[in-house]
């Protein structure tokens, strides 16, 4: 059966080929501001068409759903993201080796960490599927932000305690984005470590061996930046680095908003209860859905973590974000006005009880 919503998701292989419309602006027209053009597409433009086209909350049937699990051209299109990034990701650093202005690397980085932070949200649906192949995109995906801890981590260890005190990406009631920042980063990777290093010890293996996704993630990432370094010069090292804290900013941002103040409750038997679409905060913003592979459906996404993007659903009682995440994402930057906005909804959505907050 075809999706009828199959032309929208073409919109998600547009955020890698952002920086192209830059090259070709700066190399015609001239001007370094055209470097800026990606940020201002994504944080600018996307939140405008946000607010204007509104919200898409409808459901396929259920027979529909059915027919499209397991869609090769969805899952194609989130595998065609990968070499379109990495294209990206190397004519950036070439382009940043050729130039000489601060405002142009500067315009040239935040293009390239953008592409490679919406390329861990691929990196994120291949990793929820079975299979090598998928298992290889996913590790791929990640290597520009050196965040290959990231299969490891989010698989195994964010979805089994999120929206928990135990989940280092689960941000806390009242918690500002830069104090959750460094908690996150730090907590994510030392529990990757441990996650790994488990699984390892299961099968009669050390830490150091080729099967170690950690370190095929980090194999990768050297590959990149060499293959990078290589095609432009030893003197890219700055782009190579403020690059990946951009992508890594990005991701951490979004984890911030995706839980924030929710909780899963403990029963009586002392485990927490089974995560539902409540524990996650939900967007049904049209133009941000298109651009993200319906990663703002995330309240499904976590009660039903193999579910594909093409299916996800929208639940009446998921708590909703005002607005889709690229608009959330700078409001998480500014704590004042994030607590103003966002804390009313958390205790609204307990009814005012604070004690149903995650608290830490």
């Amino acid at each position: 059966m075809k999706d009828p919503r199959w032309q929208r998701w073409l919109f998600g292989l547009q955020i890698p080929l952002l920086p192209a419309v830059s090259m070709v602006l700066v190399s015609i027209v001239g001007g370094w501001g055209w470097w800026f053009f990606t940020p201002l597409f994504v944080f600018g433009f996307i939140p405008l068409l946000d607010f204007v086209v509104g919200d898409d909350s409808s459901n396929l049937p259920d027979e529909a759903l059915d027919r499209l699990v397991g869609s090769r051209y969805h899952r194609r299109l989130v595998e065609l993201y990968i070499p379109l990034q990495l294209s990206t990701f190397l004519a950036c650093a070439w382009f940043y080796g050729q130039s000489d202005g601060l405002g142009e690397k500067l315009g040239i980085i935040f293009s390239a960490g953008i592409v490679g932070g919406v390329a861990i949200n691929a990196a994120h649906e291949l990793g929820h599927k079975k299979g090598r192949s998928s298992e290889r995109f996913a590790l791929v995906a990640l290597a520009q932000s050196a965040y290959g801890h990231f299969y490891v981590e989010h698989n195994r260890g964010h979805h089994r305690h999120v929206a928990t005190p135990e989940d280092p990406a689960s941000a806390r009631f009242g918690e500002s984005l830069w104090r959750f920042l460094p908690r996150t980063v730090v907590g994510s990777f030392t529990s990757s470590i441990r996650l790994e290093t488990a699984r390892l010890k299961r099968r009669g293996l050390r830490f150091v061996t080729p099967q170690n996704f950690i370190l095929q993630g980090l194999a990768l990432t050297a590959v990149l930046w060499i293959a990078a370094v290589l095609l432009a010069g030893v003197a890219i090292w700055p782009f190579l680095v403020a690059q990946a804290a951009v992508g890594i900013f990005l991701l951490e941002d979004v984890n911030y908003l995706e839980h924030y103040g929710l909780r899963r409750q403990r029963l009586s038997n002392g485990r927490y209860e089974a995560c539902q679409p409540e524990h996650s905060w939900n967007s049904d913003h049209t133009v941000s859905n298109m651009f993200l592979f319906q990663l703002q459906r995330h309240s499904d996404h976590h009660a039903n973590p193999t579910r594909e993007y093409q299916v996800l659903r929208s639940f009446e009682d998921a708590p909703d974000l005002p607005t889709g995440y690229s608009g959330m994402l700078l409001l998480a930057t500014v704590p004042w006005l994030w607590r103003r906005v966002m804390d009313p909804k958390v205790l609204a959505h307990y009814d005012h009880d604070r004690s149903l907050v995650n608290a830490g």
